[in-house]
């Protein structure tokens, strides 16, 4: 992350050495410790919650998708449903003209007195 190599480290625990002295630098180093580890842990729960977040908007995306293909799956089904309903009443004007045809042509044949 940083690029802090052991000659900067040195020269930072030297400036602190001489800063705070020799009674004061462990509890400094030791406040300094508890507040990077206070901010690994705040990142790494930022970091968690933002995963969470971008899982669940994931499972919401594929559910839609799940469901759009669902809708699609019906539509195509009523489409069939409906093609074929067309189809039959189109057949049937055709049959009922037969059948007509069928009824007249008996009572053509018998002449009434």
């Amino acid at each position: 992350m940083f690029d802090i190599g052991l000659s900067e480290l040195l020269l930072v625990g030297l400036v602190a050495l001489v800063v705070l002295g020799p009674e004061r630098l462990p509890g400094a180093v030791r406040t300094a410790g508890l507040w990077i580890g206070r901010l690994k842990r705040s990142f790494q729960a930022i970091k968690a919650e933002v995963e969470r977040e971008i899982g669940a908007d994931e499972i919401r995306r594929q559910l839609h998708n799940e469901r759009i293909l669902e809708l699609e799956r019906e539509m195509k089904a009523m489409k069939q449903e409906l093609t074929a309903t067309v189809n039959s009443r189109q057949e049937e004007p055709v049959t009922r003209s037969d059948a007509e045809a069928e009824t007249r042509a008996p009572q053509d044949q018998n002449p009434q007195p």
